[in-house]
């Protein structure tokens, strides 16, 4: 027997392809002039990652942050979230702003339970479910929808960068995707010290009695 989809599926199947990153979205090169200068981090893997891309064919921009965690009594296995803003452009409006003629949308999406592992310096990080966080400005569009993202790569320390592909089951097949640690959160702290008092002043004894 076959299926009768609803236009709501359609269109949520069609804008969730819409509003993913592409494969137009220029070169490593490109992506990595985009990004502020690294944090260097105690820990390899622990911190606040950035990407920030732009697909030319689908005149649109998309900053990935995602935040990774260790997880508690395991050796291997990460957690965090993957935070995602898009916003519709031009090459001019790379820096996220006000909805205008020429953006007319802006909205954040994002992945709380996200989790992965790493091991030998290769990450996968991957959500099994997103939410929708803002709709910034503009209007929404009719059925949107997304696909969570999965993120394998290698780390480069040098660079404190994360080269890696994405894949969401739909539009993203091995898209590379360039995160830079920017953000620490393992940044040494000061150990408490403990303030002596000195003692009260004592005249000195007299040796020749009153």
């Amino acid at each position: 027997m076959g299926r009768t989809v609803s236009r709501g599926v359609v269109y949520g199947t069609v804008l969730a392809l819409l509003l993913r990153p592409g494969s137009s979205r220029g070169s490593i090169a490109e992506q990595r002039n985009r990004l502020p200068p690294p944090a260097h981090c105690e820990d390899p893997i622990e911190g606040e990652w950035k990407a920030h891309q732009y697909n030319d064919m689908w005149k649109q921009w998309v900053i990935f942050r995602l935040e990774i965690r260790r997880k508690v009594g395991s050796a291997n296995e990460l957690v965090g979230t993957i935070h995602n803003e898009t916003w519709a452009g031009t090459k001019a409006d790379q820096e996220p702003g006000a909805c205008s003629a020429t953006v007319p949308y802006r909205l954040r999406v994002s992945m709380p339970e996200s989790s992965g592992t790493f091991i030998d310096g290769k990450v996968s990080f991957l959500a099994p479910a997103w939410k929708f966080d803002e709709l910034v400005c503009g209007k929404l569009p009719m059925g949107f929808g997304y696909r969570p993202d999965h993120f394998t790569g290698t780390v480069e320390v040098d660079r404190q960068e994360f080269q890696s592909v994405n894949n969401d089951g739909g539009r993203a097949v091995n898209e590379p995707t360039l995160f830079r640690r920017v953000r620490c959160f393992d940044a040494p702290t000061r150990k408490p010290t403990s303030q002596v008092k000195p003692p009260p002043f004592v005249p000195p004894e007299r040796s020749d009695g009153c």
